[in-house]
């Protein structure tokens, strides 16, 4: 539509800034389960207009009601009473989060309508696989199967929400502070029913800093000194996650994870329904999720071929919501983009292209590192690449099913893969931080394992015979290659895994070769 290629367009700030803004207008209501829509939006109308609304459920029926004016949030909070207290003692912090009833609830809802709830998960992958059935190809597969995962404007409002009310609290302590999601909330390949991951700024006390230059004299604040920036991140984060675990309404089983690489509050947020991770600025996170936002903008088949190929991960568990040595979502997303670029012609850029395209107010260099690139997407020219996502998605799985990981890295700067710099089985350039590798985590058998299922995965678009499937009324394209292998014909794999097995056997005896004589070398060199 019209309206989605403007929004599209958008800077990622621009959309940041404005939903930002738009939650601050926003409260949340949980209503009672007869409700009539028409006398709860009359009376919250006598306290301004109403921009927008939508219901869902969740433990009952909420709805999220957004004013055009920030006051009538205050005119609500002025008129609303605290709840009676008679078995509980109330800790009185007035949030935005309310509670709706009607004093008697038959005569009014005798002529209610059913309410509209807005979906806030995807359906089941079962359910998917026999939508995916009745397409005419795998790219209207593929392309279903995004509108089906893919966040909502409804989800995402709430997501946002679920920042700004943490914010709240942070205001108490640091009044110009902000709460931002960052990463798949906002990076455009976010999924229904992933965390919200947020974090907390204070850079507007930077902003200020540049502000008393000018004239004879300096002027500024007193501050309590501590010996590094990580142990001011704990202190903090150690009160903010008290403050939500003993004043947050609806905020449970708060965790406080202070001694992790990144410092963070882990906490369950009961009424919007998400599992929220709260940590302090982060802006190379910040840099790749508006980077993926990028190319994610670009072009429709980015974020098409994305959620396919992670769907298709995690149903044969290559990727998994908990930490370990398996591929994380994010590495994932980069091989794709990877891939992307090295289509002829590519299909999205190359960071360094980008960087090229980058004007001063894209100028950033965060801790020594460079991680300018444009954010003007107007000024990107569009790919004149028109393959088909049926080409993409086999092609996908062809490219790395014959990846030589042994030799080589991903490197998304320069869009081509050069020597490893380690030994690490797959080595995936940080976008930014040049000198990590983003899925140093992933160890030979989860590696050995994804490139087996990618070349069945290959073997299986290549050979299966689509008609006569469709006439059988069995899965075909993406939806064969979302039910776990070896279930429909066991000895076809175990012929072709012999195949992978001896490959490994070998791969395995030439990376022995390959260590020992990189310790003799060592050895030889001390």
């Amino acid at each position: 539509t019209d309206a989605e290629v403007n929004i599209r367009k958008k800077t990622f700030t621009e959309v940041q800034t404005e939903r930002l803004e738009q939650a601050e207008r926003t409260v949340l209501i949980k209503c009672p389960p007869k409700l009539n829509e028409k006398i709860l939006l009359q009376y919250l109308s006598s306290h301004g207009n109403i921009n927008s609304h939508f219901f869902f459920e969740n433990r009952g029926i909420h709805a999220l009601i957004e004013f055009s004016e920030k006051d009538s949030i205050a005119s609500l909070q002025d008129a609303i009473g605290i709840p009676s207290a008679a078995e509980h003692h109330v800790v009185p912090f007035k949030s935005r989060l309310l509670t709706f009833t009607l004093k008697n609830p038959v005569s009014q809802a005798a002529e209610e309508t059913p309410l509209h709830l807005s979906p806030q998960s995807h359906v089941p992958v079962k359910e998917l696989i026999q939508k995916l059935c009745h397409a005419d190809s795998i790219s209207s597969q593929m392309y279903i199967l995004l509108n089906e995962y893919q966040l909502t404007e409804e989800n995402i409002k709430l997501r946002f929400l679920a920042c700004s009310l943490v914010r709240d609290f942070t205001r108490a302590y640091f009044p110009d502070s902000t709460v931002k999601p960052f990463g798949s909330s906002v990076n455009t390949f976010g999924k229904l029913g992933c965390d919200v991951d947020m974090f907390l700024d204070f850079h507007n006390t930077r902003k200020h800093a540049t502000k008393m230059k000018k004239g004879p004299f300096e002027m500024e604040y007193q501050m309590k000194r501590l010996p590094s920036e990580r142990l001011a991140t704990q202190k903090i984060l150690s009160v903010i996650g008290d403050c939500l675990d003993n004043f947050g309404p609806g905020c449970v089983s708060v965790q406080k994870i202070l001694n992790a690489r990144c410092p963070l509050v882990k906490f369950s947020h009961q009424p919007t329904g998400f599992q929220c991770d709260l940590s302090v600025s982060n802006s190379i996170a910040i840099k790749s999720s508006e980077l993926l936002y990028i190319y994610g903008c670009l072009d429709s088949r980015v974020r098409a071929l994305v959620f396919s190929v992670r769907c298709w991960a995690r149903v044969h568990g290559l990727t998994n919501s908990v930490p370990g040595t398996w591929i994380t979502n994010f590495s994932l997303t980069m091989m794709i983009m990877f891939f992307l670029q090295k289509r002829s012609p590519p299909i999205i850029p190359t960071l360094d292209q980008l960087k090229e395209l980058a004007d001063e107010k894209d100028k950033h260099v965060i801790g020594g590192y460079d991680c300018s690139f444009v954010s003007d997407l107007s000024k990107i020219k569009p790919t004149k690449n028109t393959e088909t996502l049926d080409v993409l998605l086999g092609d996908f799985f062809e490219y790395f099913g014959n990846f030589d990981f042994r030799k080589n890295s991903i490197n998304l700067r320069k869009g081509k893969e050069v020597n490893k710099p380690e030994s690490s089985p797959l080595y995936i350039w940080n976008p930014f931080e040049q000198d990590l590798n983003i899925s140093k985590n992933v160890n030979q058998p989860q590696l050995e394992k994804f490139v087996a299922m990618a070349r069945e995965s290959a073997w299986i678009l290549q050979k299966e015979d689509k008609t006569q499937r469709m006439i059988n009324k069995e899965p075909w394209g993406l939806a064969a290659l979302l039910i776990p292998f070896g279930k429909s014909n066991p000895s076809k794999m175990k012929n072709r895994m012999k195949r992978i097995g001896s490959e490994t056997i070998r791969s395995l005896l030439d990376s022995l070769k390959l260590n020992n004589a990189n310790s003799l070398q060592k050895a030889v060199g001390k």
